[in-house]
């Protein structure tokens, strides 16, 4: 009897440890290494690293500087909320953020840009393929990869990101950060401004016009009924989505 009641004893005490353990657990971020970019500490692993690289050969100055500002912004979104912090894998949102706009890339390289797919599903589709692919990346499960896709397919629709898993919902955060300016999420305009002084947005309104109405004019189908149609109307010649609209094809079949 004395050795059954020390054996459960025993178990007891084990338990307690495994459980104390597990909530005392280190939020989901603390578990990468970090710098910091632009007063900014954000994770440093090799396939954000690589992330970095690819978006680099992917994209025009404009583009880069604006996926970079994203990801910082993106960050201190997260320094700014300690439960976001700890629920955030923060390197499915630093790889998320770094190439949610491959399929901004005018050059056509690698075939990630399609002739009838929106940009955002290019580039969801090429970062799921750059995963798969990278070596550190083979061993990401099915549900990180998902988010990554999610994350970029949805960044532009926020009526639907900002209500999907956390980490879409701050990709999508921090990419609009960039255009509607601080004073959101308890980021300041001083973090702000030492993000864009590092990498300045001057070229950003330019830039995101030129590709918008590339876009339009080059595969004019996946712009149809999207927040893009009203570039391709007032830039592009001949544009026309009428009889491609929601409203066009519900009721000619109703």
């Amino acid at each position: 009897m004395f050795l059954l009641k020390q054996s459960i004893l025993l178990f007891l005490a084990s338990i307690c440890c495994l459980f104390s353990v597990t909530t005392n657990a280190s939020p989901v971020v603390d578990k990468y290494p970090r710098r910091t970019i632009a007063g900014v500490s954000v994770v440093d692993t090799p396939i954000v690293r690589s992330a970095q690289q690819y978006a680099r050969q992917h994209g025009a100055d404009f583009v880069y500087k604006h996926i970079m500002r994203s990801w910082l912004f993106g960050a201190l979104i997260l320094s700014h909320n300690s439960t976001l912090s700890q629920n955030v894998d923060a390197e499915v949102h630093a790889v998320a953020a770094i190439l949610h706009d491959l399929g901004w890339d005018t050059a056509h390289s690698d075939g990630i840009v399609s002739s009838d797919r929106r940009f955002e599903v290019d580039g969801a589709i090429a970062s799921r393929d750059f995963i798969r692919r990278h070596q550190h990346g083979k061993g990401w499960d099915e549900r990180r990869v998902q988010l990554v896709w999610d994350a970029i397919a949805l960044h532009t629709e926020r009526k639907i990101a900002y209500f999907k898993e956390d980490e879409v919902q701050v990709v999508s955060k921090g990419i609009g950060m960039d255009f509607s300016g601080p004073g959101q999420y308890g980021v300041t305009q001083a973090e702000f401004e030492k993000v864009t002084e590092e990498f300045p947005r001057g070229d950003l309104k330019k830039g995101v016009n030129e590709t918008i109405v590339w876009l339009c004019r080059t595969k004019a189908s996946s712009t149809y009924d999207t927040w893009m149609q009203p570039f391709g109307e007032q830039f592009v010649a001949n544009y026309s989505a009428v009889g491609n609209r929601a409203i066009d094809t519900i009721f000619s079949n109703l």
